[in-house]
């Protein structure tokens, strides 16, 4: 078999059996168990044995190196094209986990888990993410050069890596993955190199159904370079003209590359290569028995794998600490050369704070008025001064979020003819793509050593969900920014204005919803986020609050806290409860006040994050929010879902449970009962209740 130069001298019939014999595990595991997608797995065995042991620079032994290139199996359903090469190549799976393929407690689940498998590099399974993830990778990459090593050019830098990426026409298909793609064409990501598993193959059959685009046409538009490489002919991936593909897309540095691998899914069994059944069920014993005679193998073997292949596979974990030694000279080169960046490397790496960091984060003065989003704007000003590695941006709406970081210019590449670009710069221009957005931080999250924020308008984070989850799934350290967070944005009406949307983020396992109430909640806010990076998202008004009296740091971080007690005269305690978030805190304590004139003692509970004060302890938590006190109201501009966990059966919401209107904050606040008297009406009604039970 001939090959071009990146195999001339390395490849050998023993890693044309490895190839083979993948095939099998594939078809192996996938019968063992009963359910999986094998079709994907065997026809991509020798792309993927291609790029772990001939093209990616990689250390089995060290799997977070900071200098390896990355893979992502975008498609997700085909994990074990991944597991198998992770096995083969030494990274810590064996045999025995991919007999346990889609069991309990397996390390090779369904789809690949970040954290749970070395060498796997993001959670994949929602199509398309992974492309968009790429994305990301590959824009942290650039960034994190701009922090350590920004003099050298493209590709001549110690901490330039290449993102590669396995996609399927599903991925393609997903919105997300073109919203990401037009982005990556845009920021000439020439370390982003995808290759697309185009078999034309799906659950419903062929692709065409739906499907009939010219991708090659469509990314050229994007701006990126493509290369074409058909295999449908022969069914069998030649890897003279995959190689070849591969080596060109090495070279170009200057924009992204698709490879498009024309293929044929579950090659070569002879009656489910090129079929739908192929793609998502076992083959079944008699066809994987005739697959394994074509493969020229013993059809009565199951999960083979013969001494001499293994041993020529995982020999790619010398050659990759090897490579890690070379790297550690160069290194030690640049690090010799730039002892301030090696600071910063090493505090990036650990985690730490710079000293002094929050030292000139704003108070806001009791009695004046602001916009919590202006809030988080002033903050993140703040922030960026001390913290370098800090950046992010917004779908389009940097003026209203206030994400800007008004000391920097655009990241964009050099090539770009905006005024503003600098390949460095740390405000990202998402353009209208929410979606693409959220997948894109997941991504610059994974790459790590930088802390990123992105923003929209609350009632846009339906069109990102799909990312915020897998932020949340991952644990992931991406600070959502959502601001016009209620019908308080006024005249633009009930399609911008959230009404479920907080509690459909608060159903989101992991992810933090944080909604302040006022300036100094929001750097208190901001304050736990960087101590504490993790799944988050601050809810912020578009309508100035008034600075309230009385707000407590550390009552933020523990997610709710007494804001006050209203004792009417002689009493010792509070009778009634009022749990408030974001604007509507304001009216709570006036309505307390009117009810402490009346008698009634009142205590004012600010819960900025009801997913914090969860997790405080249980003493915390009754010290807030007293068992002993039924009587209870919560007031948030939103559904009232998810509230009477917390109020109980003698409580009362004030909450929006319908759509709003096109009216003025004021105004709607008024209509629909956002008002003090509201309030303290409801609260003399749970009292009521509370003695009747």
């Amino acid at each position: 078999m001939a090959h071009k130069s990146l195999l001339d001298s390395t490849w050998s019939t023993l890693d044309d059996d490895a190839v083979r014999y993948a095939r099998a595990l594939a078809m192996d595991a996938v019968q063992k168990v009963g359910n999986g997608h094998p079709g994907t797995a065997m026809a991509l065995a020798p792309v993927a044995y291609l790029l772990f042991q001939k093209v990616l620079r990689n250390d089995p032994s060290d799997p977070n190196w900071i200098a390896r290139d990355r893979f992502i199996l975008s498609c997700g359903h085909s994990s074990l094209t991944l597991y198998i090469q992770l096995f083969l190549a030494g990274y810590g799976l064996e045999l025995e986990d991919l007999k346990e393929f889609r069991t309990w407690g397996s390390l090779t689940p369904g789809h690949p888990e970040f954290g749970h498998t070395h060498g796997v590099e993001t959670t994949t399974g929602p199509l398309g993410q992974g492309v968009a993830n790429g994305v990301g990778m590959a824009m942290a990459s650039r960034f994190r050069r701009g922090l350590l090593d920004p003099k050298k050019s493209e590709g001549t830098s110690i901490f330039d890596q290449n993102i590669w990426v396995l996609a399927s026409d599903g991925d393609l298909q997903e919105g997300v993955s073109a919203e990401a793609s037009s982005l990556a064409g845009v920021q000439a990501l020439g370390n982003l190199k995808v290759i697309y598993d185009d078999n034309r193959i799906s659950i419903e059959g062929d692709t065409h159904l739906a499907f009939t685009e010219d991708v090659s046409a469509r990314y050229r538009a994007y701006g990126w370079e493509v290369f074409e490489v058909d295999a449908r002919e022969s069914g069998e991936v030649d890897l003279a003209s995959l190689t070849a593909a591969i080596e060109n897309a090495l070279s170009i540095r200057q924009r992204p590359v698709l490879i498009r691998l024309k293929s044929v899914i579950a090659w070569p069994a002879p009656k489910a290569r090129n079929t739908a059944k192929s793609h998502g069920s076992a083959l079944g014993v008699e066809e994987v028995a005739a697959a394994k005679i074509e493969l020229g193998l013993d059809p009565s073997e199951s999960f083979a794998i013969p001494h001499e292949i293994l041993q020529n596979s995982r020999s790619l974990i010398s050659r990759g600490k090897k490579m890690h030694e070379e790297w550690n000279l160069e290194f030690a080169k640049w690090a010799n050369a730039n002892p301030e960046g090696l600071k910063l490397l090493e505090r990036l790496e650990s985690g730490q704070l710079p000293q002094g960091w929050d030292g000139s984060l704003p108070s806001f003065e009791s009695g004046k008025s602001v916009a919590t989003r202006k809030a988080s704007g002033d903050v993140i000003q703040n922030l960026a001064s001390a913290l370098p590695e800090l950046w992010g941006g917004s779908a389009d709406l940097a003026e209203s979020n206030n994400t800007m970081i008004h000391s920097s210019k655009s990241f964009l590449p050099s090539s770009s003819t905006m005024p503003s670009a600098d390949p460095y710069g740390r405000n990202i221009h998402f353009g209208i793509r929410e979606h693409a957005m959220g997948a894109i931080a997941n991504g610059i999250a994974l790459f790590g050593l930088s802390r990123i924020y992105v923003g929209t308008f609350l009632v846009f984070s339906d069109y990102m969900r799909g990312a915020v989850r897998l932020s949340a799934l991952m644990d992931l350290p991406v600070t959502y920014i959502w601001s016009h967070d209620s019908i308080g944005l006024g005249e633009d009406g009930p399609t911008h204005q959230p009404v479920e949307h907080v509690a459909a983020l608060r159903a989101i396992p992991n992810l933090a919803v944080i909604r302040p109430a006022d300036g100094n909640e929001t750097v208190a806010a901001w304050r736990r986020l960087v101590e504490h990076p993790a799944p988050s998202a601050l809810l912020l008004s578009r309508q100035n609050l008034p600075i309230l009296g009385g707000t407590n740091s550390d009552g933020v971080k523990n997610g709710a806290y007494v804001l006050k007690d209203f004792l009417a005269e002689g009493a010792n305690s509070p009778q009634a409860l009022i749990i408030a978030t974001g604007s509507e805190v304001h009216l709570a304590l006036d309505a307390a006040g009117a009810l402490s004139l009346e008698g009634i003692s009142t205590r004012v509970v600010s819960a900025p994050c009801l997913e914090w004060f969860k997790a405080m302890p249980q003493q915390y938590r009754d010290s807030v929010i007293p068992p002993s006190i039924r009587a209870r109201v919560s007031v948030e501009a939103a559904v009232s879902q998810g509230w009477h966990e917390l109020i109980g059966d003698a409580g009362v919401a004030i909450s929006l449970d319908h759509f709003g209107a096109s009216a003025s904050a004021e105004v709607l606040f008024e209509k629909f009962g956002f008002t003090s008297e509201r309030i303290a009406s409801a609260a003399k009604e749970s009292l009521v209740k509370a003695r009747a039970h």
